[in-house]
């Protein structure tokens, strides 16, 4: 009788091993820092601030000594809840005369809504860390960009990637200042939140993931069917 096939978990799909103290873990035996920061409308500063914003943001490229990657992200908002609030505020006023400049209102962003897609604009930036010193770079010029990270366990990685990430994050976050962007780093729940709704996209406009920091012990998605066979445990990693 033939061996039943086993069903690939969901999460052997993914690249997150798992999210610790706000470390992102990848299963290639990386690890990266994520920072969001806010923008600024370029084209409404004077000639002055432009010169002094451009001259920031070199100096911040030329600080950088290590890889980054920007994402900007955008999303369509759901405004469901915005229009119930609309609509309660109404029903508590008794103010004839604002009852009407609130029904204007929320027949305005209705019709807005109906026209247009309302998007939300995020701005991210990923820090990463690769577990690779000079003396491993023997593939050439390629290797450099195309390093391949030694795997180990999970745990030394993070505590490598936390002491390798920590002085990188705070050095971005003063040049960002610099250019008048605020910047904070996710932390571990807002970082569970974000790779939630990256994976979830639709449903996400709906739900919010409910995990905390206690909570969160098994990866961001579960398999919604149990696989006939499970691979045997790796000695002396817990599952």
């Amino acid at each position: 009788m033939a061996k039943p096939k086993r069903i690939p978990l969901t999460q052997e799909h993914l690249d997150i091993e798992d999210i610790r103290d706000d470390v992102v873990i990848l299963k290639s035996g990386t690890a990266a820092a994520v920072l969001q920061t806010t923008a600024i409308n370029f084209d409404l500063l004077s000639e002055q601030e432009q010169d002094s914003v451009i001259f920031a943001f070199a100096g911040l490229l030329n600080s950088i000594t290590y890889p980054i990657q920007v994402l900007i992200r955008s999303k369509r908002v759901d405004i469901s809840n915005y229009i119930l609030r609309i609509a309660e505020a109404k029903r508590k006023t008794h103010n004839q005369s604002l009852v009407s400049q609130i029904e204007k209102y929320e027949n305005f962003i209705k019709d807005l809504v109906s026209k247009n897609q309302v998007l939300d604009k995020r701005f991210y930036v990923i820090i990463p860390y690769f577990n690779i010193e000079l003396s491993q770079l023997t593939g050439g010029l390629g290797s450099i960009f195309h390093p391949k990270a030694v795997k180990e366990h999970k745990w030394a990685t993070l505590e490598k990637a936390k002491v390798n990430l920590e002085p990188k994050v705070e050095h971005l976050i003063k040049q960002f200042s610099r250019l008048g962007v605020k910047t904070i780093r996710l932390t571990t729940e807002e970082l569970v939140e974000l790779y939630y709704d990256l994976y979830n996209a639709d449903i996400a406009r709906e739900e919010k993931a409910a995990l905390g920091t206690k909570e969160y012990t098994t990866p961001i998605v579960e398999p919604k069917i149990t696989p006939v066979a499970t691979p045997p445990a790796e000695e002396g990693v817990k599952q």
